[in-house]
């Protein structure tokens, strides 16, 4: 009888800068069968999310580099992993707002362990597990790494404006995927201008030429009129 390899670990990834929580946590996780990953910073945590990858993570808001609801939006920007917040501040305002940026679930210090292996058990379970891949867009000649925010067209790095680099990062997210007029708009410059479309002509045609992109043949972003935006996903070149 041929025994069925073991299914690998779930990989939880803690990122937490008090030492004996890290410890404590990384501890009993592995006693429930999971691998664990360890970081002390917003900064370690998303390098070591972006290089070794997670099935979840457990964020303190507490750091020391940054807040943990900046660590939150930059995550989400590449990866919808799921996250689960460890937080003090458990007012409801407070609540609604880690679930708006993006949380799965949060857990209030102190914390009980049974409570946290709970919801730990509760987002694995429900199918918004996903491996987080790496966060890079590379077509073989343009290249995005969402973690690192750097872009390189033919190998050379392209320097682009906060806004520049927010719009090719929403279309990198999905590429080949129609992205409308009304989310860039809403995403970019809020959703008091759903109707500002020449703010966003103006930026594509500048990301464009940092691109060497052409409108009426494009390379990369391709306007559909009076609908969106998307970014043409093409197959690296073969090396044969």
């Amino acid at each position: 009888m041929i025994t069925p390899p073991a299914a690998r670990a779930p990989r939880i990834l803690v990122i937490d800068d008090e030492p004996h929580i890290r410890k404590f946590l990384d501890i009993s996780l592995r006693a429930q069968g999971y691998a664990t990953r360890l970081a002390g910073s917003g900064r370690d945590g998303l390098a070591v999310l972006a290089s070794q990858g997670a099935e979840l993570v457990i964020l303190d808001l507490g750091l020391p580099d940054e807040d943990g609801h900046d660590v939150l939006t930059e995550l989400r920007g590449w990866s919808d992993i799921p996250v689960i917040v460890l937080t003090v501040r458990a007012g409801e305002e407070e609540k609604v707002r880690l679930l708006d940026a993006g949380a799965n679930d949060y857990v209030t210090k102190p914390f009980g362990l049974d409570e946290l292996m709970a919801r730990i058990r509760v987002c694995l379970r429900a199918g918004v597990s996903r491996e987080a891949g790496g966060p890079v867009f590379d077509d073989g000649c343009l290249r995005v790494d969402l973690a690192l925010r750097q872009v390189r067209l033919d190998g050379h790095v392209v320097t682009l404006t906060r806004k520049e680099y927010a719009l090719l990062a929403l279309l990198v997210r999905q590429p080949g995927r129609l992205v409308t007029q009304t989310q860039l708009l809403r995403e970019l410059w809020g959703p008091s201008h759903d109707a500002d479309t020449h703010y966003l002509r103006v930026l594509v045609g500048k990301l464009r030429h940092k691109l060497g992109d052409d409108a009426s043949a494009p390379r990369y972003i391709l306007t559909e009129p009076g609908v969106g935006l998307r970014l043409i996903a093409r197959e690296p070149a073969s090396e044969d």
